[in-house]
């Protein structure tokens, strides 16, 4: 996984792009392709003006996290803990989908099992 960090309005130190690093290897997926970390602070009237920016390019859609708080560590923790939830939701969700078509196939099955006469075509169990 590509990680590319950007700051803006000041210089990273490496310490914080190393933090960065190992909270978004954290994240390490087969479908993950790059992570861009986007680091700025906000206005000096607000007392947490750290943001981090987090996009994960994955096929399909890019989950995108936006937090904010007192230190940039924090911002990033909590934008890994978030995507982190949004890869397993959507993980869990393939494998619920793919679970539901296995049941209806093995029903199909079944239920060509009781009818001898009549032949299951392949096409037929899985539609």
């Amino acid at each position: 996984m590509e990680i590319i960090i950007q700051s803006l309005g000041f210089t990273a130190s490496p310490a914080l792009e190393t933090f960065i690093g190992e909270k978004l290897q954290t994240l390490k997926n087969d479908r993950v392709v790059s992570a861009r970390v986007t680091l700025f602070k906000g206005p000096e009237s607000m007392p947490e003006n750290n943001y981090c920016e987090i996009r994960l390019e994955i096929p399909g859609n890019d989950p995108f996290v936006k937090k904010q708080s007192a230190y940039f560590e924090t911002s990033v923790s909590e934008c890994v803990e978030v995507l982190f939830a949004d890869l397993q939701k959507a993980k869990d969700k393939h494998l619920d989908s793919r679970k539901v078509q296995k049941e209806v196939i093995q029903d199909a099955l079944l239920a060509g099992e009781d009818d001898v006469d009549e032949d299951v075509e392949l096409e037929d169990v899985v539609k």
